[in-house]
């Protein structure tokens, strides 16, 4: 109904156009909105505002002309001026149930469309990074990605979904870092847990699984581990410098194999 009403407006700005009452080369698009007061209508255009200029005339006056060249419509019960010149169009009830045995009759067709004409589109949406559990924002990102790319697949665009996993980069090297730290801790090591790295328990449980099948294998002493390390945020430092360097010291006193161990294990067990 809501592009019916546009339609209509348009018409009856066409006609002030051919009346030589609109210039057609300041003729502004007019919006058409449900109104948010019941009282106010269905629906309300700012026709006649955004066309001032092109009509030379106060907004109500406009709204005049521009009702009074609206064409007729069973569906539209009323039309009135409201405020500085805004239209206001009052529905009969059969607007809003006319539609009701298209959809009965179309069923799951209904509202479908060759619209995309099979144009190719890439709907990417979660994305969540490997380095924690999924929680309800990335729930609710799932439900309206999924939405929007059923949307375009019904109207006739080719959909390709994608939940991008971003599994490399500093995040996943903080994550690998904070459950080897974790690590040292469940193996009897006393250190001071960097204030950027993962905390939450499910980095325990993590570190609790390399503990469990390598025992100390991966142990190292604290202060190795720390030493010429730069302070961190509660002494003084600069937090990320502390975690960057604690990186490259797990790096080198792993080694590249049993570095990118623990690494899968971490981004294996989140996945």
């Amino acid at each position: 109904m809501k592009s019916q009403i546009a339609d209509l407006v348009s018409i009856a700005l066409d006609s002030l156009v051919a009346q030589g009452i609109v210039d057609p080369e300041k003729r502004r698009t007019a919006v058409v909105e449900r109104t948010r007061d019941a009282s106010h209508g269905d629906f309300a255009t700012n026709a006649a505002m955004v066309n001032v200029n092109a009509a030379g005339m106060k907004p109500r006056n406009l709204a005049e002309r521009i009702i009074g060249a609206l064409p007729e419509n069973p569906q539209i019960t009323k039309v009135e001026i409201a405020g500085p010149g805004f239209i206001n169009f009052y529905l009969t009830p059969d607007a809003y149930h006319a539609v009701v045995p298209q959809i009965i009759r179309e069923s799951h067709d209904y509202g479908r469309s060759d619209l995309g004409k099979g144009k190719k589109v890439q709907v990417e949406f979660v994305s969540a990074n490997p380095t924690g559990p999924l929680h309800v924002g990335h729930g609710r990102g799932a439900a309206y990605g999924a939405v929007v790319a059923d949307l375009l697949a019904a109207v006739g665009f080719e959909v390709h979904r994608e939940y991008y996993v971003n599994d490399a980069g500093r995040q996943m090297n903080i994550l690998a870092t904070s459950v080897w730290l974790r690590y040292l801790e469940l193996a009897g090591e006393e250190l001071a847990f960097p204030s950027n790295g993962y905390k939450g328990d499910y980095v325990w449980d993590i570190a609790a699984t390399l503990h469990r099948e390598h025992a100390d294998d991966y142990r190292f002493d604290t202060d190795e581990v720390f030493k010429d390390i730069p302070a961190d945020e509660p002494e003084g430092g600069d937090k990320e410098t502390h975690i960057d360097a604690l990186i490259e010291r797990c790096r080198h006193l792993l080694g590249d194999i049993r570095y990118r161990y623990v690494f899968e294990l971490a981004l294996n067990t989140i996945l």
